[in-house]
């Protein structure tokens, strides 16, 4: 008899795009504000079932700075099923952006939300480098920040995915403005967004989420094929504010209703990650 986990999601190559590995082994970047216990691929593996996920995107943490290690020892323990997010510095050297890329790296974070080792303004050149690889760049910026930086971001050389909805502020008049930045970019063809961590931007919070609702709606139907979904585990933000624990396979679960339809689900948990991340056209073992 099996007991083990029904998963929430049964689509074949259903992938997590946002996840982050945190390890005492790792050393912590000097004035790093996150710092959460330790979540390990091991850790990370028992959560997969349970969401039914086989793909999976490891973003490096703000916590390590520009230390990729706990990222790309995590994509080569989780292998062929994995790639990563980086954090560079402007100056990389060419043979680094290499060797992230023979790591599984396929595009590189700014998390503008918290200091960070590049600046906005340093952003359109290290755009030009990384997109030799095929990359993409990974925003989390100030919703304020984006109609300023509207027309930087549609001239950058390569895609961009804006995190966590974008990070639009509910019920502030700069999150409409955002808005229209963000849609404008996926509309052009140039962005994608991540519907994950709908507990950072909401009011009402668990279990629903039902504040996020509408925004999750607008971008579903303004480009679902340029929608991606991530967990967000171990949802350092959430453990930063000490909430409740966040239970995973119920935000899964809110956000496959937010979908409404199979169709769309899939679009955003299979075939939009395999484009972006570019993974091979095989079942995952």
């Amino acid at each position: 008899m099996n007991t083990g986990p029904i998963p929430v999601v049964e689509f074949a190559r259903a992938c997590d795009c946002h996840m982050h590995i945190y390890d005492s082994r790792y050393p912590v970047a000097p004035g790093a504000t996150l710092r959460p216990a330790d979540a390990s691929v091991d850790d990370y593996r028992r959560v997969q079932p349970v969401l039914g996920t086989q793909r999976v995107i490891v973003v490096t943490p703000s916590t390590y700075g520009n230390d990729n290690a706990s990222t790309t020892d995590a994509v080569a323990a989780l292998g062929q099923c994995a790639r990563g997010v980086a954090v560079v510095v402007a100056d990389v050297t060419d043979d680094e952006l290499a060797r992230l890329h023979r790591a599984g790296i396929r595009g590189i974070r700014l998390n503008l939300t918290l200091p960070a080792p590049v600046s906005l303004d340093e952003l359109p050149t290290l755009a030009a480098r990384i997109g030799a690889y095929g990359w993409h760049v990974e925003l989390n910026l100030p919703p304020e920040w984006l109609p300023d930086a509207a027309g930087m971001l549609a001239a950058l050389s390569v895609p961009m995915v804006f995190n966590h909805y974008g990070h639009l502020s509910l019920g502030k008049p700069q999150a409409e403005s955002g808005f229209r930045v963000i849609a404008d970019l996926v509309s052009a063809g140039k962005a994608w967004v991540k519907l994950s961590g709908p507990y950072i931007e909401s009011l009402e919070g668990a279990p629903h989420y039902g504040d996020m609702q509408p925004l999750a709606a607008r971008y579903l139907t303004l480009a679902p094929e340029r929608m991606l979904w991530g967990s967000d585990w171990p949802h350092p933000s959430a453990q930063a504010r000490g909430g409740q624990p966040v239970d995973d396979a119920a935000v899964l679960r809110t956000f496959l209703n937010w979908c409404g339809s199979s169709d769309t689900a899939q679009q955003v948990l299979v075939r939009n990650p395999k484009s972006l991340y570019g993974f091979e056209d095989v079942v995952p073992a």
